[in-house]
């Protein structure tokens, strides 16, 4: 992933406002980087200054109403529950952290997803030593 002065600057706000969340990591995902609460996609960020957030089907029609909210389509269908944020909806950081705080709602309500084991590579082994 390639990032821009937009993305970098846009990263570094939601940042600052997601704080020192344990619960919350960041992926690359999407062509921008992504925060992950306990797993699950909560916001994320582009290089053409949008987010993407994950508000659940259950705030679906609550996201819809709000301003610079556009629903998210992939593969030619409606991706209930995730919306792209134009980037002059969120210029404000107060409009920002109201959008982090809504989709933080929602995604507080699903089980965290179990973190994934990784198995420790075994050392190579040395050939053995020949005999003479």
């Amino acid at each position: 992933m390639k990032s821009n002065e937009t993305m970098d600057y846009l990263v570094e706000r939601v940042r600052s406002l997601v704080g020192d969340d344990p619960r919350i990591t960041e992926k690359t995902m999407f062509g921008g980087l992504t925060f992950l609460l306990d797993g699950h996609i909560l916001i994320g960020c582009k290089k053409d200054g949008r987010i993407l957030v994950s508000v659940g089907k259950e705030y679906h029609a609550d996201a819809a109403s709000r301003p610079g909210a556009v629903e998210m389509i992939h593969n030619g269908r409606v991706m209930s529950g995730f919306f792209w944020v134009d980037a002059d909806a969120i210029e404000d950081d107060n409009d920002l952290d109201a959008w982090i705080a809504f989709a933080r709602r929602a995604v507080s309500l699903r089980p965290a997803k179990p973190v994934k084991k990784t198995t420790a590579k075994k050392p190579a082994r040395k050939p053995a030593a020949k005999s003479r």
